[in-house]
Order: C-alpha cells, then structure tokens, then sequence
C-alpha cells in the first residue's frame, strides 16, 4: 500500500492547485499568443512587396524590402505627420498633467464658495462625448480663426483630457493631510510654493496615470484632428496611415509598413517606461 492516501483533503487541494495554475498558464499563453502574433504578421507582411503577399500571405518574406517604408514614408508625408503628432501629444500631456494638478490643489484644499460648482463643471465633462461636441468645437475654431493652426488642434486635445486629471488629481490630493498645507503656510510658504515644493511631487502616480492615458490618446487620436483640419501641414499621423485605405489599398506593402511606423513609437514608450506604465497604473488608483 503506497504511503500517499489519496482521500486526504491535503492531497486533493494540492493536486486542484496544480491544475489552476495550469489551466491559469495555458489561458495566458493562448492570450499572449494572441497579441503578439498579429503584430508579428505585420511586421513580417511589411518587407514582402504586395506580389508576393498576394501569393503567399502567411509565410516568410522571400524577397526582403524596404522599399514600402519609403514609399510609405513618401507617400504619406510621415515626415511632417510624426512631428506633429509629437507636438499634439508632449504639449497636451504636460499641459493636462500640469494644469490639472493646480486646479486639483485649489479644489481639494483650498476653501471658496465657488469651487463646488466649477469642479462640477469638470466632472460633467467626463460625461462628455466627443462625437457630441464635435459640431460646436468646429464652430468656435472658425470663429476663432483657429481652424487648420496647431493651437487649434492642441486646446481641444487639452479641454477634453482635463476633466478626468482634474477628477483624478482631486480625489488624490484629497488624501494627503491638510497638516501639510497648514504648517508651510505657518512658515510663510504661498500656495504656489506649497504646490511645487510639497503637493505637486507627490501626485507623481496620478501625474504618471494621466500621462498614460493622454499619450495612447492622442497619438492614435483620428476622429477630431480630421475635422479640426484640412491641411497636411498640421494634420497627425492617423491621417497619413488613413491615405492607404483609400485608392492605395491594394498596395499592401506599403498599407503594412504605414501601420508598423504608426505603431512602433507606441511600442517603443512602452517598452521604455514600463516599469512606470505598471508603477502609475497600480499607484495612481483614487484612495479611499
């Protein structure tokens, strides 16, 4: 008789334990499995001239290329598209991050009869949806003479990213004792300094969080910098990917590494902030 007992309620949990990390695992994989592998088809695709994709869509390049980056490149005018979609994203992600921390400060800690009722207007905001203010937005960008001008993509990115910083920050900043604010302004400190030398640096996860949120936005933002604009000259990188699917459709090549350069800067911050990307995303969760 062997020594293991099989009805003992140890050895039936440790076996059910195996099994659901196994069942866990092979879940993860098939997942894993799942978003990678597309992007590797991609990437592949992207070096076959459209020929040889139409011929063999599943396999190894035979004839590796380049050429579909530079017609690509050409085509789409990446070259004005990439320095604009920076602008868009770096301007409007410090702007939000930064102005939604002051007016977070002023509303988390600061006392005035009216604070109630603009951070409402914040919120309300949130509920907003793009598709809802698109008209009114194009409206008042003419009206302004903004239309087609960076400024006149850039103050809509930072309006619509605002009330969700602001939400964030408030409820963060909320959390920290008002000791703090009490005692530096005991000292002498105004609250400009109090913001930069205290608050300010220890809103870090949410800074991080809307960072996050703001750079995957906008980058890949489509819907309203098409409306806002007509010319190439301010246009983002979406609107030059967005050529291949019209008359150049057919020419997979090039349609394929259009979408590897639009995705690969994504990838490259990704893989480059990480270990921040999981730090803000764990640690920039509202306390309670």
């Amino acid at each position: 008789m062997s020594d293991l007992n099989l009805n003992k309620p140890s050895v039936w949990k440790t076996i059910g334990l195996v099994v659901g990390k196994v069942v866990i695992y092979f879940v993860l994989v098939v997942f894993a499995i799942m978003t990678i592998y597309p992007l590797l088809w991609l990437f592949m695709n992207s070096f076959k001239p459209t020929q040889e994709f139409q011929l063999n869509a599943m396999g190894f390049p035979q004839n590796w290329t380049l050429a579909n980056y530079s017609g690509a490149w050409k085509i789409g005018q990446f070259d004005k598209l990439f320095l604009n979609s920076l602008v868009y994203t770096i301007g409007s992600t410090l702007a939000i991050v930064l102005l939604s921390m002051m007016a977070a400060f002023a509303f988390a800690k600061l006392n005035n009869k009216a604070k109630n009722i603009l951070y409402g207007s914040f919120i309300i905001g949130i509920l907003l949806t793009l598709q809802s203010i698109m008209i009114p937005l194009f409206i008042m960008m003419n009206t302004m003479n903004l239309y087609n001008t960076h400024l006149g993509v850039l103050i809509p990115y930072i309006g619509i990213g605002l009330p969700m910083g602001v939400y964030l920050g408030t409820e963060y900043i909320k959390s920290i004792p008002d000791s703090l604010v009490e005692s530096a302004r005991l000292e002498g400190a105004s609250y400009l300094t109090i913001f930069w030398r205290i608050i300010f640096p220890m809103t870090k996860p949410v800074a991080i969080t809307l960072s996050i949120l703001n750079v995957s936005g906008v980058w890949n933002e489509f819907m309203l910098i098409n409306i806002l604009t007509t010319d190439i000259d301010v246009k983002s990188l979406p609107v030059g990917i967005m050529k291949f699917s019209g008359t150049l459709a057919s020419d997979y090549g090039k349609q394929f590494a259009a979408l590897v350069m639009g995705a690969v800067p994504m990838l490259v911050y990704y893989f480059i902030f990480r270990k921040q990307i999981t730090m803000g995303v764990s640690a920039g969760a509202v306390k309670g």
